[in-house]
């Protein structure tokens, strides 16, 4: 759970995760540092950090006490003795309080951080186009969206704890070691600037070697998840052996990059024990000497010695530390790369609101896609409640000219127009209201069968929303095979749908596509995996789905498009026929080939 803010930093750290700069103006997320995130947080990291200089007081405190007492002891004052370590017990339970309020205060930072950083990820990835995703697997987004936000959260809470700590740690114990005797001082520190060069040297060795472990980690979570959706597959085929053998690579290469960093941070902290560890044999050579020669008492040897005592813990953390910052500033590197990725698709700053009929007119549409020209000079047009069919061969551009309608994909300037307005200059989420779009290969959540159809509702839990849903499931002819299922609307539907058939899952997507009865609805090859009956049934379900509104209907499928008012032929990108059904068939084109070699296929199939 989320700790509570103060008043008025919430909305200050949201505005922050919207990538808004404190002036007001909008501000692009590229090149933000991490400390930008910290600045929401401001009010309870100072708090934690005043913690903090109270807890390193009292601690402090805790061998003056000694020196005291050790004195008393040797002067045979035993109740000063009794007194002195009676107020020790005293500062040290006070010390352990406040000492758990400085971590709950700077912990919470680095979760919250982490959540802010999580929301804005996962924002990003929403706005993000297929191009995109095209070079990064899911598996790779899952890891750096919870092992690297892992690390930045360890970097930010418990760094930035130990990292204050030290500080705090060395400028008091130096200074009241300074206090005691000057000389031994300079002697105990003599180690420490070779401290800093090693840190140094083991430093950029650790940024690499954390960057190259978080990658190999990406890959194998990457690996482990197409393995896991595509186990069906895989057993089909009965190439378990290799499916095994390929994650045992990829967990080979983990395993080989994390112990390159194991070893490394394995050497550095012996040695950096080791050269702190030369301080305290100096001081204890020539403290011993100091005391024979009449120049510290014993109390003032002990607590000198305390105070060195107490810089071993931040001399050994200190390479840890490193380690810490390092993982951290390579895991946030690696998540900075989503979020400063450029989206394809923006929203505009003003947009202009669409119309209720649903007309839609493509003029000149032109498209490439990683360089290559995909759709040329397209010029289509569909009269509200009108229907068209697109039909051509594969890789002509169909699927492409679907998505460029919702304005799925980067659609140009000036040519998509729902209802007389360019869909560049519509809001986003009220264009996908207005033009329902189901793609081609059916999605599915694992998730009940109800959660899929409703998952484009505002509120899925409204009064109305499930007698909403069973007339969509009607409407697409499948709510009595659903009422059929064991546990009917709320029988799970397993991993994309893997617990339905073909036909069931793409009359589930054509149901969630009509659910908020959008204007205009694209229908991208509804009927690519289903068997003549359940052709049939859907083809009635695009009747009534189709009434009132506009239908676009992406297919091969000659008995489904023959249903539209008007066909479109696409053919390298080029609108190559246009007309009615028997228009096409008349001018002996592409789809009057493809309605032969159909209606050919239709009578071996009756024949055999």
């Amino acid at each position: 759970m989320r700790a509570a803010t103060e008043p008025g930093r919430e909305t200050e750290a949201r505005r922050v995760r919207r990538g808004e700069s404190r002036r007001g103006g909008a501000a692009s997320p590229a090149g933000r540092r991490l400390v930008s995130y910290l600045w929401p947080y401001r009010r309870r990291l100072l708090a934690g950090v005043g913690l903090l200089l109270v807890t390193n007081a009292l601690d402090k405190l805790i061998p003056w006490l000694f020196q005291h007492a050790v004195d008393a002891l040797t002067a045979t004052d035993f109740d000063s003795v009794k007194r002195y370590g009676a107020i020790a017990g005293g500062v040290a339970a006070l010390m352990w309080i406040v000492r758990a309020l400085s971590r709950i205060r700077i912990f919470h930072v680095g979760r919250d951080v982490e959540l802010d950083l999580r929301n804005e990820l996962l924002d990003r990835v929403h706005r993000l186009g297929p191009s995109f995703f095209g070079r990064v697997p899911t598996g790779e987004l899952m890891s750096r969206a919870t092992n690297d936000l892992g690390q930045i959260r360890l970097l930010i809470g418990f760094g930035m704890l130990n990292v204050v700590n030290t500080v705090f740690a060395y400028v008091g114990a130096i200074g009241l070691m300074l206090v005691i005797s000057p000389k031994l001082t300079v002697l105990a520190m003599l180690p420490y600037p070779f401290l800093i060069l090693i840190a140094q040297g083991f430093g950029r060795k650790l940024y690499r070697r954390s960057r190259e472990a978080q990658e190999a980690l990406g890959t194998l979570a990457d690996r482990a998840q197409e393995t896991i959706s595509g186990m069906r597959v895989v057993r089909s085929f009965g190439v378990e052996a290799h499916a095994a053998a390929r994650f045992e690579e990829a967990n080979q290469r983990a395993l080989e990059r994390n112990m390159r960093l194991v070893v490394l941070r394995g050497l550095m902290w012996p040695l950096l024990m080791t050269v702190g560890s030369v301080g305290v044999l100096i001081v204890v050579w020539q403290g011993g000497a100091m005391i024979l020669a009449g120049e510290l008492t014993a109390g003032q040897f002990a607590a000198f010695n305390a105070y060195l005592g107490q810089l071993v813990w931040p001399t050994l953390a200190f390479g840890y530390l490193l380690s810490v910052f390092q993982r951290g500033r390579a895991s946030y590197a690696r998540v900075r790369e989503v979020l400063d990725a450029e989206p394809e698709v923006v929203e505009v700053p003003q947009p202009v609101p669409l119309g209720t009929e649903g007309s839609l007119r493509v003029a000149d549409l032109s498209l490439d896609r990683d360089g290559r020209r995909v759709l040329d000079g397209v010029s289509l047009e569909v009269p509200a409640g009108g229907s068209l069919a697109i039909v051509g061969p594969v890789g002509a551009g169909k699927s492409t000219l679907a998505a460029a309608l919702p304005r799925l994909l980067p659609t140009p300037h000036g040519a998509v127009f729902v209802d007389g307005t360019d869909v560049t200059e519509a809001e986003l989420r009220h264009l996908r209201r207005t033009v329902g779009y189901a793609q081609q290969e059916p999605f599915l959540f694992s998730t009940t069968v109800e959660r899929n159809i409703a998952f484009g509702l505002v509120d899925p839990d409204a009064p109305d929303a499930l007698e909403r849903i069973r007339r969509a499931a009607e409407d697409v002819a499948i709510l009595d095979e659903i009422d059929a299922l064991p546990h009917g609307f709320e029988t799970l539907v397993g991993e994309r749908g893997v617990q339905l058939s073909g036909g069931q899952k793409q009359r589930v997507a054509l149901a969630r596509a009509i659910l908020n009865e959008p204007s205009v609805l694209i229908l991208d090859d509804p009927m690519s995996a289903v068997d003549a009956r359940t052709e049939a049934r859907i083809l009635g379900a695009l009747d009534r789905t189709g009434e009132g509104r506009t239908l676009v209907l992406v297919t091969n499928r000659v008995v489904a498009a023959s249903r539209a008012e008007r066909i479109a032929v696409i053919e390298q990108g080029r609108v190559t026929e246009t007309g009615t059904h028997d228009e096409l068939l008349a001018s002996g084109g592409f789809y009057a080939r493809l309605a032969a070699r159909q209606r050919l296929e239709r009578e071996l199939e009756a024949l055999s």
